[in-house]
């Protein structure tokens, strides 16, 4: 399932990259991906009353002070990925965006791991475990190692480095809600509550922003026709629900590899069958989604234990 989200992530980066510059505007084409995937998930809530009783748990839990506020403000880390991939990906390619996202998440899950900010309480930060994560930015950088010399403009990875850094505390955070959603029952309960709570922050969020945009530039002269530019959004509400659900299992770190992983592999898929200017199929990146996939491995090798200690 980890690695299923980072096929979706790859081919959500392309889609959102191509609407940013399609109508000139990286923060519409963001607003727009969320607003997709919000009203998917309303539609959803509204027919199937087994949601509406999750997303009651939760404001339960709140109340309860099981689940803090704070918590519920992950859709803000996934609304600024969303803008970076429209911002940013048609800049420096898909390739070099995974790489500084990669970078960000893998240093930030070992902390939020150690820090038991997710649902499966506090990992260890072992030897394998580190080793993986420190084998993952290898591997990554040997698959875009062929890219990154060409690229003319490499300072706008600092923006998906720090999504990258902020996607770790938000799988964690939306984790918990997920777990006060399905309230012990199965983690697939919990999916479909955690997403739209995610979705609803970060409309919220670019919303704002974008009310400032609209009295700095006037609203946008005329939006694309085509379809799958606007299928960003329920490709999101697919991995965030994904996300929500096995994080308990995995611990963050383990997800964000294996998201890595996935992300490679739809990097491949993408520049096989749909090539783009900035992407080709090389060696170097066969290589290199070869050797994530043997970090995800390392990552979980049998002895991987949580930090002992009782949680309330």
């Amino acid at each position: 399932m980890a690695v299923g989200i980072g096929v979706a992530v790859a081919v959500q980066a392309r889609i959102n990259g191509e609407l940013g510059q399609r109508i000139d505007d990286g923060l519409l084409a963001a607003l727009l991906s969320f607003l997709g995937g919000l009203l998917l998930l309303a539609l959803v809530a509204v027919t199937r009353r087994r949601m509406r009783c999750g997303l009651g748990r939760v404001l339960d839990a709140v109340r309860d002070r099981r689940l803090r506020p704070h918590q519920l403000l992950g859709g803000i880390c996934g609304a600024f990925l969303v803008l970076c991939q429209s911002l940013t990906v048609t800049v420096i390619g898909v390739a070099v965006f995974t790489v500084a996202v990669v970078a960000g998440q893998s240093a930030s899950a070992l902390l939020v791991d150690r820090a038991g900010l997710g649902p499966g309480g506090p990992w260890r930060l072992s030897v394998h475990r580190v080793a993986g994560a420190v084998l993952a930015l290898v591997a990554v950088a040997v698959a875009v190692s062929d890219r990154i010399g060409a690229s003319q403009a490499l300072w706008p990875a600092v923006l998906p480095a720090l999504a990258g850094v902020g996607t770790a505390w938000q799988q964690a955070v939306n984790g918990r809600v997920g777990a006060a959603a399905r309230d012990g029952g199965p983690a697939l309960a919990g999916m479909l509550p955690a997403a739209l709570v995610n979705f609803v922050v970060g409309a919220f969020a670019l919303m704002l922003v974008w009310v400032v945009e609209i009295a700095l530039r006037g609203l946008p002269h005329s939006l694309p026709g085509q379809p799958w530019l606007y299928l960003g959004g329920p490709l999101g509400v697919l991995f965030i629900g994904a996300a929500a659900a096995v994080v308990p299992v995995t611990g963050v770190l383990l997800l964000g590899l294996g998201s890595v992983a996935g992300q490679l592999v739809g990097a491949v898929l993408l520049d096989l069958f749909l090539p783009a200017g900035v992407g080709r199929l090389t060696a170097t990146t066969l290589v290199g989604t070869a050797l994530t996939l043997v970090a995800v491995a390392v990552i979980a090798l049998p002895g991987r234990r949580r930090v002992g200690c009782r949680r309330t």
